[in-house]
């Protein structure tokens, strides 16, 4: 474990990175004229508009950065997910069944959905802008199916959820295909993943319906199965608090990767491999911070679960006042609202027995 390329703090702190970035999209991307994001297909029209708010920004270009941009915390979890498995399941000798590993990862994301779904649909009943559920897609969201039905993004409320249904696709083609297996196996899942988006139309709806799932989710996952894998050649000392590179070096890197991150979004091929630099941006950003700043992002990583279950709540009830233009004061109470419930929702949630494996 001393040669792991992350200590267990590093990602915790991307963790918190992650979710602060899809709560903030997640809030952000539903105002009306602020620009939107090309998560699931690539619509130029969204990066014009970005485009626009660059060259000439106003007081909302935070906010247009943060629902444009917020999303590529989806990839870092992805990252973490894969680079998680490998440590904990393959650092033994001991092998784990089929059945039993996918029972124990589906039981363990039910916990987290179960609660967040519970209190949203309640929260979702009372509140203006009520959505008409059906009861086989609900079936579907808690059997963690509904993404590979037609039309995800119409069907899936609150749209986040849409993530534990990419999990249960990803725990699955981890313990067939990946557990154990060669860093090839990974790297050639990547590659045709890859291929069979890159025929795709940019704007089309078989696009859309391949990133739902696991096929769009793949090359973060495959990376964190690789970076896991493979022998670090010395990017990683013992002592966990030990940077390998000079700080100038990470600074570099974070710039570096921003700036392809920008540059990469406007055209469609590269586009696809954006996730790689917010995975590299994002570990060059947890080691140049301050420590003050990363035990804040490792607290909020270590309630993340809770955050990204709890959050459309607090979205559902604050944002009308986005709506109404006020904006800062909407993000501002909301942002307070999501910590607050996010304590209270792991409260919940720590209650509930854990699955065993």
């Amino acid at each position: 474990m001393s040669k792991q390329l992350l200590s267990r703090t590093e990602c915790t702190a991307m963790r918190g990175i992650a979710i602060l970035a899809i709560v903030l999209h997640n809030y952000c991307h539903f105002i009306g004229k602020i620009v939107k994001e090309n998560e699931y297909q690539f619509l130029t029209s969204n990066n014009d508009r970005l485009w626009e708010v660059l060259t000439h920004p106003d007081e909302l270009l935070p906010v247009h950065l943060f629902s444009y941009f917020g999303h590529y915390g989806v990839p870092v979890f992805l990252f973490l997910s894969g680079y998680g498995l490998v440590m904990k399941y393959e650092s033994h000798t001991d092998s784990c069944p089929h059945l039993r590993f996918l029972r124990y990862n589906y039981l363990k994301l039910l916990r987290m959905l179960i609660v967040g779904f519970s209190l949203f649909i309640c929260v979702d009943m009372v509140t203006p802008g009520r959505f008409h559920f059906h009861w086989y897609n609900v079936i579907a969201q808690l059997l963690m199916y509904i993404n590979v039905l037609p039309e995800p993004d119409r069907i899936i409320w609150p749209g986040i959820y849409w993530f534990f249904g990419l999990m249960i696709q990803l725990y699955i083609v981890y313990r067939l295909l990946l557990y154990r297996r060669s860093i090839w196996m990974a790297a050639a899942l990547i590659a045709v993943c890859w291929l069979l988006q890159v025929g795709c139309d940019p704007d089309g709806e078989t696009l859309n319906r391949l990133r739902y799932n696991c096929i769009g989710g793949m090359l973060p996952f495959g990376l964190g199965i690789m970076a896991a894998k493979i022998p670090t050649l010395g990017l990683k000392c013992s002592h966990p608090g030990t940077k390998v590179f000079p700080r100038w070096e990470y600074f570099a890197v974070l710039l570096v990767a921003s700036g392809l991150i920008v540059a990469m979004g406007f055209w469609y091929h590269s586009w696809l491999w954006i996730p790689v630099f917010v995975i590299i941006g994002t570990i060059a950003l947890v080691r140049l911070m301050p420590q003050w700043m990363l035990s804040v992002l490792v607290w909020i990583g270590s309630v993340s679960a809770a955050m990204f279950v709890a959050h459309p709540i607090a979205r559902k009830l604050f944002i009308t006042v986005a709506w109404k233009q006020d904006i800062y004061d909407g993000l501002m109470l909301y942002v307070i609202a999501v910590i607050a419930l996010s304590w209270a929702v792991k409260q919940i949630i720590d209650r509930i027995p854990k699955p065993t494996l």
